[in-house]
């Protein structure tokens, strides 16, 4: 069964003390730092973000209309925070591009859209030779049958957006809640992540897998606004590790 990871999405956070933030929510309990780098006009694909344990989401301004954390700023939070997990969302529009750059900057995980790239075996290979996690993301609108059981099985973690990736602070979309059950029927012990409109109520949506599968669902939570802003951003942190955990308790019972 896989543990429960909680990411704080960096996009939520204050740019002017980054470093402050992060170490922030490392001592409040988050295990991932969700930081991001984006491309330009996600409309250029027909369904179609790095974290850190803290994870960031890198944006190239193509791929989505935003330009956000890049790896100089990568290597920066790495110096300052020894031994963080950086786990990155790649929202670019040739993410094979980059996986040479995010490695140097401390990546530790370069997860990718499945719909910005034709070969996703080759560059999950590519992934593992700079000695990094791969993970596979797909976009609202791509089904969740577009990471084939080969890619699946290849991927060390798969990301659901519940959101149109580019963009914080956006309304959570529930019709994104069935493919989280359905991967997790086909990779029971797969890390499987959900980013976008994530809160302790929709937390529990997920980790349930509600009526669609007897299996759980996601165990790597990414969470922005609902935990940047709150006051008391650790008790938010532990509120969705807890509905991970009872999820994982009910399914087992």
């Amino acid at each position: 069964m896989p543990r429960p990871i909680i990411s704080p999405s960096v996009l939520a956070s204050d740019f002017g003390q980054l470093t402050i933030e992060c170490k922030r929510m490392i001592n409040g309990g988050a295990e991932w730092l969700h930081m991001g780098t984006q491309s330009y006009l996600l409309s250029d694909y027909a369904a179609g973000y790095l974290h850190l344990l803290v994870s960031p989401d890198v944006m190239d301004g193509h791929f989505v209309p935003n330009i956000t954390i890049g790896p100089p700023v990568l290597s920066c939070v790495a110096r300052s925070i020894p031994g963080i997990f950086m786990d990155c969302h790649m929202m670019v529009e040739h993410p094979e591009k980059w996986v040479g750059d995010i490695a140097a900057a401390g990546g530790s995980l370069y997860c990718f859209h499945i719909e910005a790239t034709s070969d996703p075996l080759s560059l999950i290979k590519a992934i593992h030779d700079k000695n990094m996690k791969a993970g596979v993301a797909i976009s609202p609108d791509t089904p969740s049958a577009a990471i084939t059981g080969e890619i699946g099985a290849a991927a060390d973690m798969l990301l659901v957006m519940t959101v149109y990736p580019g963009r914080g602070g956006q309304k959570f979309l529930d019709r994104c809640v069935p493919k989280v059950a359905e991967l997790r029927a086909r990779f029971p012990d797969k890390d499987i992540e959900v980013d976008g409109g994530v809160g302790p109520k929709t937390c529990t949506q997920l980790c349930r897998g509600r009526e669609f599968t007897s299996h759980l669902g996601s165990n790597v939570i990414v969470a922005g606004t609902a935990i940047f802003h709150a006051d008391n951003p650790e008790e938010v942190i532990t509120a969705l590790k807890n509905a991970v955990v009872t999820a994982q308790t009910n399914r087992s019972a």
